[in-house]
């Protein structure tokens, strides 16, 4: 590591602690294929989203109606052509994000030539001078310095793409590069940032509705799953309980038993319900009306999202960052989302989501919901792959127009491709065999189908 001084700049994040909440990513439907020409916003009518969520979303980003349904529509065509321009800019790209009351695509590039090809797909091009491999390369290094040897004083790592910097988060500059430098990571690309904030894992202890705890405590649920063709249940936060910990509902009654969970290095389980209990594609909007769960992709940094928990209700904000690290007293946990919404105890596990589009469930942060905070939530992908789940949801989504030219199916790739919206019951050739869409989505760089089988069923 070079000895030059790390970039430095001072936060004034609150330290108060924040609750956690359960969530579960949603499929990204009804969204044109990704790449040149631009994709085509899919149409967002004033009765395809929750009364609740729009009032939230007014509530705390400023929004009416029409401006939330504008840039949801907005978000959601800016995740089809960010994932389009990922596969064709490949080891170039450099990551996405949207800004502004329209949800316009900024799409980065180390690669000047690719300007032209970002403007076409319908996304403003940025050049940079490291790129998203590089820098979630770097941050990486720091999460195995981590896992070795848990940084103190240094609470949250995560790759800033607009910065176009991997930024480290410390109690003190010094506490911050002495960790970075102890990874072996270049200080070129890393910004050290001070910060007051002092995440944990809480657990005072439809998505969002609250559980109990058998030892006790109270969590919220995120979303709706079933494995195999019987069996019922959902995910929520890893740190909420452990393999066998019994459950009781919202109405106390018994309700089913934790079959497993991982906490820390991530933050998600899932409980296995008992056949009193129907698992339902649904949120809870909390007296504002119920919110449909269509799909399970993950959205880009600048995207709205609200959560439901079971403490503090609706509350609304937007992405920060992904693949954030954060270090609680129980050690690192890698690979969740920064959010700007707030949460209280008991908010542990509550469901996120963007639109109709399920994000994923919440596992700690800071602040409160009286004077604002920061959380971190658990992408709901991994669970979904680690324990075989499928996510519940409304019945699909509206099939897409294919790629115009798709590969030929003797490539190992077949017909699937990066980018392209799927609906449930779609089906694509992949590595010489065929799979059927399981969950609607839009297929993201490395979701193979023989790698994902929670998104896809050989056949």
């Amino acid at each position: 590591m070079e000895n030059t001084k790390l970039r430095r700049r001072v936060l004034t994040t609150a330290t108060a602690t924040v609750a956690v909440g359960a969530l579960a990513l949603a499929g990204l439907t009804g969204v044109a294929s990704a790449g040149p020409p631009a994709a085509t916003a899919p149409a967002v009518s004033a009765d395809s989203l929750s009364p609740g969520l729009l009032a939230a979303m007014e509530r705390d980003l400023g929004l009416d109606a029409e401006a939330a349904r504008t840039r949801i529509a907005g978000e959601y065509r800016a995740a089809a052509i960010a994932a389009g321009l990922e596969k064709s800019l490949g080891t170039s790209f450099a990551g996405a994000r949207v800004s502004g009351e329209k949800a316009d695509l900024t799409v980065a590039t180390t690669d000047a030539s690719e300007a032209a090809l970002i403007t076409r797909a319908g996304a403003k091009a940025e050049v940079v001078g490291h790129s998203l491999d590089r820098l979630e390369a770097a941050k990486d290094a720091l999460d195995k310095a981590a896992l070795a040897k848990a940084p103190k004083n240094v609470p949250v790592w995560y790759v800033d793409v607009a910065a176009n910097q991997v930024v480290v988060n410390g109690a003190s500059t010094s506490a911050a590069e002495a960790f970075v430098k102890a990874a072996g990571v270049s200080d070129k690309l890393v910004t050290v940032a001070r910060t007051t904030e002092q995440p944990r894992a809480l657990a005072d202890i439809r998505g969002g509705d609250a559980y109990y705890m058998g030892g006790g405590g109270r969590c919220s649920v995120g979303f709706s799953v079933t494995r195999g063709s019987t069996q019922n249940g959902f995910v929520t936060a890893g740190h909420c309980g452990r393999a066998g910990t019994t459950t009781n509902g919202v109405n106390q009654q018994a309700q089913g038993t934790f079959q497993g969970s991982t906490f820390p290095g991530r933050d998600y389980a899932w409980v296995a319900t008992n056949a009193n209990w129907v698992p339902r594609p649904l949120v809870n909007g909390y007296g504002r009306g119920d919110v449909t769960v269509t799909g399970s992709t993950p959205s880009v940094v600048g995207a709205s999202v609200c959560r439901s928990g079971s403490t503090t209700g609706w509350h609304c904000g937007t992405i920060q960052q992904l693949n954030t690290s954060v270090t609680y007293p129980e050690g690192t946990i890698s690979g969740v989302t920064r959010t700007s919404v707030c949460a209280e105890p008991g908010d542990s596990g509550g469901a996120y989501i963007s639109g109709s589009q399920a994000q994923g469930v919440t596992s700690g942060g800071s602040g409160n919901c009286r004077s604002g905070g920061t959380t971190y939530f658990q992408p709901l992908l991994p669970a979904l792959q680690a324990y075989g789940l499928t996510l519940v949801t409304s019945g699909g989504g509206n099939p897409t127009t294919p790629p115009t030219t798709p590969p030929p199916t003797d490539q190992p790739g077949g017909t699937w491709a990066a980018g392209t919206s799927y609906a449930v019951g779609a089906t694509v050739t992949y590595g010489g065999a065929t799979y059927r869409c399981l969950q609607a989505h839009t297929a993201q760089a490395g979701w193979t189908p023989a790698a994902v089988p929670a998104l896809w069923q050989r056949i």
